[in-house]
């Protein structure tokens, strides 16, 4: 017999049963790269986090026999609601066994949940943040995750939510590059150069670490922005947009993010991660005491680049903005150490970006399938 426990988030030990389930789960598995346990913590920290700050969600664990078998989380979005006229809750942490016996159980309990507070859709996974991650991963699941950005799983979890009713809501890509093949049609660059040397826009490249925290604060307003049009957007608070903005600078080589202004107006930007996933595997969910030094190292000697974030406001696209910030994403993985690159979850909803992407080589290898079902 099957039962879903609540999980209490005032208890640590409970707090951490949940968070180290994934790390039974997918122990020693090649690709999956396991969470530092302080950012996993903090996902379920309702004091700190700022998502409970406008909206609420609750963490539940199956247990069969003495043992857990899956977990599941269940969010109300309040402001996302509000935003596109929606009843929707939203899904995450959904890990369990190849079993349908247990993730009924699971989603069952998410289904009651979202019925008691008069909400008539579940779509998932979403998390608390724009940094999360979406999606079940449904193609490259032989490729490493990318960093803990992005969500991983068995492939046969697409099997389970489809078999309880789910379908299709939206998909996000990512695209390889390869270092050495990846070269932009020259006119791409001309239109850039023009561009800047008209003045209209400019990239802005920071000089160290100061610099880039000084404008913190505007990228974050920028992020809030760019992407408005997006299926996942919602206007961020001013403390998620702190969140965001700390938990991005604390991974950032300020080499690696550059921003794009018009008349000193924040409009565009590109953040680059080297990414570190080898050394989060060999960390094991711990900083500390080698977790930290490794990751640095790593930063230093990894061949891969996530670019996580690449956006401009929509009013700028037409003036020369798409080639410019493309011009900048050559000059990004050409000009370090890199030999590859990831261009990380585009929303196939974002179909121009979609079709840039494509056009200057990016070749679709990961996709993850955000799922929904009427309740």
């Amino acid at each position: 017999m099957i039962t879903v426990e609540k999980i209490d988030t005032q208890s640590r030990a409970q707090v951490r049963r949940f968070i180290r389930f994934p790390f039974w789960m997918y122990a020693k598995h090649p690709q999956w790269v396991p969470p530092l346990l302080m950012d996993s913590e903090m996902q379920l920290n309702r004091q700190k986090h700022p998502f409970f700050e406008h909206s609420e969600g609750d963490f539940f664990i199956a247990v069969r026999d003495g043992q857990d078998v899956g977990r599941i989380a269940a969010f109300e979005n309040r402001p996302y609601n509000r935003y596109h006229n929606t009843r929707q809750a939203q899904f995450y942490f959904f890990d369990s066994l190849d079993d349908l016996e247990v993730a009924s159980a699971l989603f069952n309990r998410v289904f009651g949940w979202a019925h008691e507070r008069g909400l008539n859709e579940v779509v998932g996974p979403k998390g608390l943040s724009p940094f999360d991650g979406y999606g079940i991963q449904v193609e490259g699941t032989e490729h490493r995750q990318m960093m803990t950005m992005m969500n991983y799983n068995y492939p046969y979890y697409s099997r389970l939510v489809e078999s309880l009713g789910f379908g299709k809501v939206v998909d996000f890509v990512s695209c390889y590059l390869n270092a050495a093949t990846f070269h932009l049609p020259e006119r791409i660059h001309r239109v850039a150069e023009r561009v800047e040397k008209r003045g209209t826009l400019r990239v802005e490249r920071f000089q160290n670490k100061r610099h880039l925290v000084a404008w913190a604060g505007r990228i974050g307003q920028a992020y809030n922005k760019t992407f408005v049009k997006n299926w996942e957007y919602y206007p961020l608070s001013e403390r998620e947009v702190k969140f965001v903005v700390d938990n991005l600078l604390m991974i950032a080589d300020y080499r690696l993010i550059k921003v794009i202004t018009h008349q000193d107006e924040l409009v565009g930007f590109l953040f680059g991660f080297a990414d570190v996933s080898a050394a989060l595997q060999r960390a094991h969910g711990h900083l500390l005491p080698f977790g930290l030094p490794d990751l640095l190292l790593d930063m230093r000697r990894t061949k891969w680049i996530s670019l996580n974030g690449v956006g401009i406001l929509p009013e700028f696209q037409g003036m020369g903005g798409n080639a410019l910030m493309y011009s900048e994403i050559e000059k990004t993985v050409q000009g370090f150490h890199f030999r590859e690159a990831e261009l990380t979850q585009v929303a196939e909803s974002a179909r121009q970006m979609r079709h840039d992407l494509e056009n200057i080589g990016g070749k679709p290898y990961k996709n993850h399938r955000v799922y929904g079902r009427k309740i």
